[in-house]
C-alpha cells in the first residue's frame, strides 16, 4: 500500500512537469508581448537612439527572441534566475526576501477564513432555510461580490480614518519598531521567537487588516463547499445508521459526517491558498505590503522581463507544491485514493 501510494505521489510530480514547461514557455512569450522597451525605459527619456541601441544590447534585446528564450533556460538550470533591472539585484535574492511576506499574509488571511467560513458551513447545514443559513449565503454573496482592494480601502477608512484603531496601512511594521532578528522571515513568529512581545504586538497589528481583506475574500468558496459537502454527508445512510444506533448528536456531526465532508473542503483548500498567493497583489499595493505581489506590480510597470517571469514561475512552483502537499493529505486520510490509484 506505501508504495502505491508513493507510486502516486511520483506520478503527480511526473504530471507537473509539463505545466511548468509550459508555464516558462508562455510567461517568455508573454513578457516579451508587453506595451514599452524596457531599453528606452532603463536608458532614460533624453536618451538617443544610439544609447537605447547600447542599453537595448547590454541587456540582450537585440537578439531573437529563440536566443533569448535558450539563453534563458539555460541560466535557469543554472540556478540564474536574472537580475531586476529595477533594483540591480538577483531576481531570486529579491524574491526570497519578499516570500515570507506574502505567504504570512496569505496564511493569516487562510486561517480567518477557516475559522470562520468552517463553523458557519456546518451550522447552515444542520439548520437549512434558518437565519444562519441566510447568513451565510450573504456572506457567501458579498465575498464574490466585492473586489479586494475596495474591501481594503474600505476596512481602512473605516478602522483607521474613522475609528483609529488600527496602525497606518504602511508596511509590516511601523516607523517605531526594528525588524525582528531573520529566522523564518515571518514577522510574527521571528518576534515571538526572538521573546519581543512588544514588537509582536505592533506585527499582529499591521497584519490584521490585510489578512481580514484576504480572509473575506476567500470565505466564499470554503463556507459554500462546506455547506455543500456537509449537507451531502448529513443525508448520507452511514450518518442516518449512526443516529439510529444511539450515538450522540455531536459525535455523528463530527466524526462521521464532518469527516467524510472534510476531503472536498480540503481540496477547496488548496485551490484557495493558490488562488489567494495571486490575489495579494492588490492587497499589498492596499497596505504598501513589501511582498512579491508588489515587486511583480513593479516590473510589469517596468517591463523588467526577469522580474516578472521570476515572479510567475516562483508562482507556478507553489501551486504545484500546495497541490502535490494536497495529494499527500489525500493519500493519508483517506485509504481510498491507494486503492483507486
Amino acid at each position: 500500500m506505501a508504495a502505491s501510494r508513493l507510486g502516486i505521489v511520483a506520478r503527480r510530480v511526473g504530471g507537473a512537469i509539463p505545466s511548468l514547461v509550459g508555464v516558462v514557455v508562455v510567461t517568455f512569450v508573454l513578457t516579451r508581448s508587453l506595451p514599452g522597451d524596457p531599453a528606452v525605459y532603463f536608458a532614460g527619456l533624453m536618451a538617443d537612439a544610439e544609447s537605447i541601441a547600447a542599453t537595448r544590447a547590454r541587456l540582450g534585446l537585440d537578439r531573437t527572441w529563440i536566443e533569448q528564450f535558450v539563453s534563458y533556460v539555460e541560466r535557469l538550470f543554472a540556478g540564474d534566475w536574472g537580475v531586476s533591472l529595477q533594483t540591480g539585484r538577483p531576481v531570486l535574492t529579491e524574491l526570497s526576501q519578499r516570500l515570507p511576506a506574502s505567504l504570512e499574509l496569505t496564511l493569516a488571511g487562510l486561517l480567518f477564513a477557516i475559522g470562520v467560513a468552517v463553523p458557519l458551513g456546518v451550522l447552515a447545514a444542520t439548520r437549512p432555510n434558518s437565519w444562519v443559513d441566510h447568513l451565510c449565503r450573504v456572506v457567501v454573496t458579498a465575498g464574490v461580490s466585492l473586489p479586494t482592494f475596495f474591501t481594503g480601502l474600505f476596512l481602512v477608512y473605516l478602522f483607521y480614518f474613522l475609528a483609529g484603531v488600527a496602525p497606518s496601512p504602511l508596511g509590516r511594521l511601523d516607523f517605531i519598531y526594528f525588524s525582528p532578528p531573520h529566522v523564518t522571515g515571518f514577522y510574527t513568529i521571528d518576534t515571538a521567537l526572538a521573546g519581543d512581545w512588544w514588537t509582536f504586538r505592533g506585527a499582529l497589528a499591521q497584519l490584521v487588516l490585510p489578512a481580514l481583506t484576504l480572509g473575506l475574500f476567500a470565505l466564499a468558496p470554503i463556507a459554500r463547499m462546506t455547506r455543500a459537502s456537509m449537507l451531502a454527508a448529513l443525508s448520507a445512510d452511514f450518518v442516518r445508521t449512526a443516529t439510529a444506533m444511539g450515538l450522540s448528536r455531536r459525535k455523528v456531526l463530527w466524526t462521521y459526517a464532518f469527516g467524510n465532508a472534510f476531503l472536498p473542503v480540503l481540496t477547496t483548500l488548496g485551490m484557495v491558498f493558490s488562488f489567494l498567493l495571486g490575489a495579494n497583489v492588490l492587497v499589498e499595493r492596499v497596505f504598501s505590503w513589501p511582498g512579491v505581489g508588489s515587486f511583480a506590480i513593479d516590473a510589469l510597470v517596468a517591463s523588467d522581463y526577469a522580474a516578472v517571469q521570476g515572479f510567475v514561475l516562483a508562482m507556478a512552483l507553489l501551486f504545484v507544491a500546495v497541490n502535490l502537499l494536497i495529494d499527500v493529505i489525500y493519500t493519508l486520510v483517506d485509504p481510498r485514493v491507494g486503492l483507486e490509484g
